[in-house]
């Protein structure tokens, strides 16, 4: 596991006990959690419903303590006043005012982080534009969709103008051009030399954009590290597009690969090996078909991440 030299989020041997149940019977949400997040990085936080992704970060903002073990933030106890003021935080859930308006709720929200009121109103515009909401600045919050929560949340996270901001699940909600907003976003975050640690599910938008990423799976973390130091480079298996088969050739070709998906004229073959290429090749030729393409498929995130669930998840 690679040093770092600037932590911004340090925890050691971090646990959280709760009681739960009629029986009040003890359990486990983060057992010996340890692990720094830089300064100005993107820290993805990966886990199944459960893992303790949501016990982790109540304790980074201060509204959790743990159990045992220690979580400093920017070298303070995470509860600190003075470490809640420059952080930025968005809930999985949030509340907001329904009645009031997208401007009415960031004016609201920017007082209470202590922006200085000449600042509040260009603050507030500049957010909306990010976040593009400008359209919807005066229509209350009551008749909002989630993902246009989604955006007003963001922009309540900022606000501030925080140096560290934890996001729980941020993408919930948006549509695939909102995702690519939102990971613009975050991008600029880090740009601006910003820290962001943020939680989901969509594993895609982590290899996208993150420098690093943790796993948690029953309250451990499993792995944690760069995508480059996590994921090997060795190619998996290949996919093989195949056009112009007769039916007596698809079949044969069928049962050659380790899978095989059609679509319309088209053979999609998937073999583990560069012998399993050349079988297909014969057969082609054979055929008098065509290859359209073969794509090597090298470990995803989503790979290494189901391998880590399936072995341990419920264990």
């Amino acid at each position: 596991m690679a040093v770092v030299t600037d932590p911004v989020i340090s925890t050691v041997k971090l646990s959280k006990v709760y009681r739960s149940g009629i029986g009040m019977r003890l359990v486990s949400a983060l057992v010996d959690v340890t692990f720094d997040v830089g300064r100005g990085e993107i820290f993805g936080f990966l886990g199944p419903n459960g893992a303790g992704k949501t016990s982790l970060i109540k304790i980074l903002i201060g509204l959790a303590r743990p159990t045992a073990g220690n979580a400093l933030v920017f070298g303070r106890q995470a509860r600190d006043a003075q470490v809640k003021a420059r952080v930025g935080f968005l809930p999985e859930s949030p509340y907001f005012y329904e009645y009031l308006t997208a401007t009415e709720f960031l004016r609201l929200s920017a007082g209470l982080a202590g922006v200085p009121g000449s600042e509040v109103a260009g603050r507030v515009n500049s957010l909306l534009k990010l976040v593009r909401m400008e359209a919807s600045a005066g229509v209350q919050m009551r008749g909002f969709s989630r993902g246009m929560l989604q955006r007003i949340g963001i922009a309540q996270a900022l606000v501030g103008d925080p140096e560290l901001v934890i996001l729980d699940e941020p993408m919930g909600g948006l549509d695939p051009v909102g995702r690519k907003e939102f990971r613009d976003i975050i991008v600029g975050l880090r740009d601006q030399g910003k820290t962001v640690f943020f939680s989901t599910h969509i594993l895609a938008d982590v290899e996208m954009i993150c420098d690093r990423v943790g796993i948690i799976i029953n309250g451990r973390m499993v792995n944690i590290g760069g995508l480059g130091d996590i994921l090997s480079d060795d190619v998996q298996a290949y996919e093989v597009t195949v056009t112009g088969l007769t039916g007596k050739f698809r079949k044969v070709l069928e049962r050659v690969g380790d899978s095989a998906i059609r679509s319309g004229d088209a053979l999609l073959v998937t073999v583990p090996d560069d012998a399993g290429v050349d079988r297909v090749m014969a057969i082609v030729r054979e055929a008098g078909a065509r290859v359209q393409a073969i794509v090597p498929r090298k470990r995803t995130l989503e790979d290494h991440f189901m391998a880590h669930v399936g072995g341990k998840r419920g264990a």
